[in-house]
């Protein structure tokens, strides 16, 4: 008996899964971008903050925040049929640094959002990215009454290195932040590929 086209059952495809942090300062919207892409129900670790907190919580630029990450903000994004990217939102207080290691295990790599009110609170991400050999990407949270500066203004104002892509976008935007996710994916590979060739020859 003969089985034309339709009649074959096509083979279901087992995503790849990969691991991409979610970092930057304090309030610069790390909870917002997880959850404006995440197709599943993020899992969120937020606390209210209170005035014990005040002495080494710095509400400098986002004075309207009550609440914060305690330990991570989780979510899922399918990018293709075949890729599945796992969304990690780390803490952006120094005290919760401690489980940045934690997190950053398995990370194919990351995203570093930043704010151009407080472009000083990147720097701690940044550094920790590049002294951990992390590809990552830098996203600037276009916030609604900030001033916009010219892509190269910013990558000078962090010293990025050249190879490290820096992008603007809104975390509230499913598509912009999809946007954000390609870029960091395809940094990523596109340097594993560099290594690869280079421990090749």
């Amino acid at each position: 008996m003969a089985f034309g086209r339709s009649s074959r059952k096509k083979t279901p495809v087992e995503p790849v899964t990969l691991k991409i942090l979610v970092a930057g300062g304090f309030g610069v919207g790390k909870t917002t971008l997880v959850g404006a892409v995440s197709e599943i129900r993020p899992l969120r670790t937020e606390e209210v903050l209170t005035e014990a907190g005040r002495p080494v919580d710095d509400l400098h630029g986002v004075e309207a925040k009550t609440t914060t990450t305690v330990a991570m903000d989780f979510g899922r994004i399918t990018l293709r049929e075949d890729l599945v990217l796992y969304l990690f939102g780390t803490p952006g207080q120094d005290r919760f640094w401690f489980l940045w290691d934690e997190l950053a295990q398995g990370a194919l790599g990351a995203v570093v959002l930043a704010d151009t009110r407080r472009l000083e609170d990147s720097f701690a991400a940044i550094d920790y990215f590049e002294r951990r050999g992390i590809p990552f990407t830098v996203a600037v949270n276009c916030f609604e009454g900030a001033r916009r500066y010219p892509v190269e203004t910013v990558r000078a104002a962090l010293d990025l290195d050249p190879e490290v892509e820096l992008v603007l976008c809104d975390a509230r935007d499913r598509e912009s932040v999809k946007s954000v996710l390609v870029a960091v994916v395809e940094h990523a590979l596109v340097l594993a590929d560099r290594a690869h060739a280079s421990a090749a020859t």
